[in-house]
C-alpha cells in the first residue's frame, strides 16, 4: 500500500459512497407528494446529500493529512496489533444466522446470535449468557411480530409463539 492510504480515508470513501448510493437509490421512488410538496424522496435525499457532503469534507481533510486521535478515555492500546480471531468469529456467527435464519426461525436463530457473540466477545457466564441470549431472542420476536406487525420466519416454533 502506498503511503497516503490510510484507515480514515476508507471511512470517509465509505461514507462517501453510501450518500451517492443512497441518493442513486431513492431516484426511483415514485409517488405523489404530500400536501405540503414534500414527497417520499425528501429525506432520503435529504440525508444521502448530507453524507456526501460529510464524506467529501472528510476525504478532503483526510487527503490534507488530517487524521482521527484516540479519546483521552479509551483504554486501548492503539500500537496493539488485530485481534483477527474475534473478527473472523464475529463475522462467522453472523454469516451463519443469515444462512440459517430461516431453518431455525428468528427466535432459535437470534438466541444463537447472541449467545455465540456474548461468547466470542469474552462472556465468562455461559449459563447466564445463554439465559439472557434466548430471553432477547423471544423479546425481540414478540416486540417485532405483535408489536410492530413486521414478519419474522418462526421456524420449528411456528404456531408455539
Amino acid at each position: 500500500m502506498t503511503r497516503w492510504w490510510r484507515p480514515e480515508l476508507g471511512l470517509a470513501l465509505v461514507v462517501l459512497g453510501l450518500g451517492v448510493f443512497v441518493i442513486a437509490g431513492t431516484l426511483d421512488v415514485s409517488a405523489a407528494a404530500s400536501q405540503l410538496g414534500l414527497g417520499p424522496r425528501f429525506f432520503p435525499v435529504l440525508v444521502g446529500g448530507a453524507m456526501v457532503v460529510v464524506g467529501g469534507c472528510y476525504v478532503l481533510d483526510v487527503l490534507r493529512g488530517g487524521h482521527g486521535d484516540p479519546e483521552e478515555s479509551e483504554d486501548v492500546d492503539a500500537g496493539a496489533p488485530a485481534d483477527w480471531r474475534s473478527v473472523l468469529l464475529v463475522s462467522g456467527i453472523f454469516l451463519a444466522f443469515a444462512a440459517l435464519l430461516d431453518l431455525l426461525g428468528w427466535v432459535i436463530g437470534a438466541s444463537l446470535l447472541f449467545f455465540g457473540l456474548s461468547v466470542a466477545l469474552g462472556a465468562e457466564r455461559k449459563v447466564r449468557a445463554a439465559v439472557v441470549a434466548v430471553v432477547m431472542g423471544v423479546a425481540t420476536y414478540l416486540l417485532f411480530v405483535k408489536g410492530l406487525g413486521v414478519t419474522l420466519p418462526a421456524g420449528p416454533l411456528a404456531g408455539v409463539i
